[in-house]
């Protein structure tokens, strides 16, 4: 009896720099079985997110999250899909759930831990590996749980255009705060400041750059989200508020870089007296009732418009990943399988 098969993307060496297609390989397996509390997920939507780029390096550096991938090991991500096969009175055959650790495979098995059952009454399904999966949700740990988010507050948004970034800067509107945000590009910039209706986009290629950021930043900030690290960073952190909260979401400038960053002088935290953090998003799950309820209802009201760049085909999902961590992509970078 031919057992039937499923299809993994692996890794097949470690990235010097920004991933290429020859850092991945597709491999094919036997569809898994499953044990007692256990279920069967066929994917149908990947969710891809700059996290997984510091999964496939070495390097201590990485010892917040969990162990790198080895070698030939399924790369981390968020997986979208319908459970076929379950042994978990919990989870019926049929469900759709978000797995955020489901993996860049078109078949993940679960034992209920970090699964989301998906509510299409709420939002349609992509948009819980997004707006109200792991992106969303990161954001909203980050400003509410971490950045102790205020009315009133002047927020600075780096990565303004991408997943977490266009979700931290549309629910910090929600909240009543001027929102300033940073990208990369004319594009991405229009699209913050019109679709998205922050206060102020800054292009941080722009030549005008140093010009545009001093009149974004005239009134200072309270509140920086920093999704990016590195230059930015440093650029910004003049133009904080005392006793200004700084968020640490990300650093993808640096995920790329084998020789890593020298970063910006901190002189400003210590005679601005600053709060700086960082945090991870699995720390903070215990948000996500109030953050199903809250971001559903912006959306419902239209406050928050999410945008989505989707790529067919599974073979697709190194390229799609690539073009992320490239900057030339809008919002949440989702696969179709």
């Amino acid at each position: 009896m031919i057992k039937p098969k499923t299809r993994q993307i692996v890794l097949r060496s470690r990235p010097e720099g920004l991933p290429t297609p020859d850092n991945f390989a597709i491999r094919t397996v036997d569809v898994p079985a499953i044990g007692d509390g256990q279920f069967l997920v066929k994917n149908e939507l990947l969710g891809l997110a700059p996290s997984s780029r510091i999964r496939m390096s070495e390097s201590e550096t990485n010892g917040s999250y969990d162990m790198p991938t080895p070698i030939g090991g399924v790369i981390h991500g968020q997986s979208l899909g319908t459970i076929i096969e379950s042994r978990h009175p919990g989870y019926a055959v049929g469900a759709k759930v978000v797995l955020t650790a489901g993996g860049w495979q078109e078949m993940s098995v679960s034992d209920g831990s970090l699964t989301t059952p998906v509510d299409t009454s709420l939002a349609k399904e992509s948009l819980w590996l997004g707006a109200l999966g792991v992106s969303g949700l990161t954001a909203y740990a980050g400003l509410i749980g971490v950045g102790q988010i205020r009315p009133g507050d002047r927020v600075a948004v780096t990565a303004a255009s991408g997943a977490v970034g266009a979700m931290a800067g549309q629910i910090a509107r929600a909240f009543g705060c001027h929102v300033i945000g940073i990208a990369g590009g004319a594009e991405k910039c229009g699209y913050i400041r019109q679709e998205l209706g922050f206060e102020a986009a800054v292009d941080y290629r722009s030549p005008a750059y140093d010009n545009e950021l001093r009149q974004a930043c005239a009134d200072g900030i309270d509140l920086f989200f920093d999704n990016v690290g590195g230059r930015i960073r440093s650029d910004l952190l003049p133009w904080m508020n005392k006793f200004g909260r700084i968020v640490v979401c990300g650093m993808i400038s640096e995920y790329n870089n084998p020789a890593g960053a020298t970063g910006p002088s901190w002189m400003p935290i210590l005679t601005k007296q600053l709060t700086v953090r960082g945090f991870l998003m699995r720390d903070y799950v215990h948000l996500q009732s109030w953050f199903v309820r809250d971001v559903a209802g912006w959306l419902a009201e239209g406050k928050i418009k999410p945008r989505e760049d989707i790529t067919n085909g599974f073979e697709n999902t190194p390229a799609a990943f690539i073009r992320m961590l490239s900057g030339q992509t809008f919002g949440k970078t989702i696969v179709r399988l």
